[in-house]
């Protein structure tokens, strides 16, 4: 039986150089694709060979489309019937998920290629029945997967190509025993592609060794990605409510459509939240101690427009796709030049214009320095009169931009305190016609002056 789809649009010339099937390159078109992305153009023909992968690229490089379609180019000319599940895509989060399943959908919108998902929060008795009719490729998070696995529910075994998407941050969320163990699972496995939006530490690395099979290394996380619709700016604070006051100038000042204020902690998440929603701007926050529920309606009402502003912590927001975004403001600094490029890649997609603001005090400053020189450029200098503090950098810099401090004082290697230079007690000087000490080393008895009569 053949599938007839009139009425389709032409292929377009630049992603037809990808040796892909005919209907997959039909939904290229379709969904008006119109040049591949760095990502794209990197990752696709190394997958199409069957090479595994390691991928470090931002969010909003197009990366989902980087793994699925050499992974549906794969089945998409499988024959028999559906008995077995071809695909594994091990994702951090449910609202992860759900965005990957609906790229799988569009992009195999005209094969036979079904696909399932299982994540937390969902009816688990639902998701068993689902897993019996045995999609084509299975898309869901380690906690849930396994659930149904130790059920008895899920078969693997015939999985052939595997892929970890946001693989650090399933990592920084404590998954590390359970990818390991769906790894094990899809143990005849062909094809391996691991991505993740930072380069990671030794957990990453150890995980990479054990499921990726001499990987090519993929490195997009390149400034001229970053810079090339995005404006960048800081704007000095003297303190964290100057921060505020400057946060709610902005979000009053600026024209944006959709904007999000990173902050490195919860606690102060919450406290922007509160302070926006009295002065009545509707905003949601989203954070780790958030429930699901919670997660689903502020995703939901920001991707709607009903709110215009979300207050997140990094590893809340990680893989999160927002269209429409044009603004970020970073509250707290991010740690590392990844996590900043990883916030600010969020806006200025598709050729649009963003803006992302970083608002220092002189803790943020060095580190501020440090992100420049990693992405090796400068920030563009912002002064608002309206809100203008004390606090506009450091006085005297070093030549890595960093600020001039004080001597850093010697530190004890026993005790770990810092030393203080000992200072020498001032000797007194004799008194005039003072009692010398006796030879046996006590001083004279003193006379008694006469009582006054």
């Amino acid at each position: 039986m053949q599938l007839n789809f009139p009425h389709l649009p032409e292929v377009t010339s630049v992603f037809s150089q990808f040796a892909l099937h005919e209907r997959l390159l039909k939904a290229v078109a379709e969904l008006k694709f119109v040049e591949p992305t760095p990502v794209q153009a990197a990752a696709i023909p190394l997958a199409l060979q069957g090479r595994d992968l390691r991928v470090t690229a931002q969010t909003g490089s197009g990366k989902t489309a980087a793994f699925v379609l050499p992974l549906l180019n794969r089945l998409v000319d499988l024959k028999g019937g559906r008995v077995e599940i071809r695909a594994l895509i091990l994702l951090p989060t449910r609202e992860l998920a759900q965005q990957t399943l609906k790229q799988v959908e569009l992009f195999s919108q005209f094969t036979y290629i079904k696909a399932g998902l299982v994540t937390g929060g969902e009816d688990f008795k639902e998701q068993a029945a689902m897993l019996r009719k045995v999609p084509d490729v299975l898309i869901g998070t380690p906690g849930r997967l396994l659930e149904q696995l130790n059920a008895g529910n899920l078969d693997l075994s015939h999985v052939q190509v595997l892929i970890l998407d946001e693989a650090d941050r399933m990592l920084d969320m404590g998954f590390a025993e359970d990818m390991e163990r769906l790894c094990k699972e899809c143990e005849n496995r062909e094809q391996t592609l691991l991505f993740s939006a930072t380069t990671g530490g030794a957990a990453l690395r150890d995980i990479i060794g054990k499921v990726l099979k001499d990987p090519e290394h993929l490195m997009l996380n390149s400034v001229s990605q970053l810079a090339e619709g995005t404006r960048q700016q800081i704007i000095t604070a003297d303190h964290d409510q100057h921060k505020e006051h400057i946060a709610q100038w902005l979000l009053a000042n600026e024209t944006f459509d959709k904007a999000i204020i990173f902050t490195n902690t919860r606690a102060m998440a919450d406290r922007i939240y509160g302070h926006l929603v009295a002065k009545d701007v509707k905003a949601f926050v989203l954070h780790g101690e958030k429930d699901q529920k919670d997660r689903k309606l502020a995703i939901e009402r920001f991707k709607q427009g009903s709110s215009k502003v979300l207050v997140a912590t990094d590893v809340a927001a990680r893989g999160l796709d927002i269209d429409g975004l044009d603004l970020v403001i970073n509250f707290d600094m991010p740690r590392s030049g990844d996590e900043y490029v990883h916030r600010v890649g969020r806006t200025g997609r598709a050729g649009g214009e963003g803006l992302a603001i970083s608002l220092i005090t002189h803790n943020d400053w060095n580190l501020m320095s440090s992100i420049e020189r990693y992405l090796k450029q400068q920030f563009e200098r912002r002064v608002i009169k309206e809100v203008k503090g004390t606090y506009n950098g450091p006085k005297k810099v070093k030549a890595s931009g960093k600020a001039v401090g004080a001597k850093k004082k010697k530190v004890d290697k026993k005790t770990g305190d810092k030393k203080t230079a000992a200072k020498r007690k001032p000797t007194a000087k004799p008194r005039a016609n003072a009692p010398l000490a006796s030879a046996d080393g006590l001083a004279p008895l003193k006379k008694r002056k006469p009582a006054a009569e």
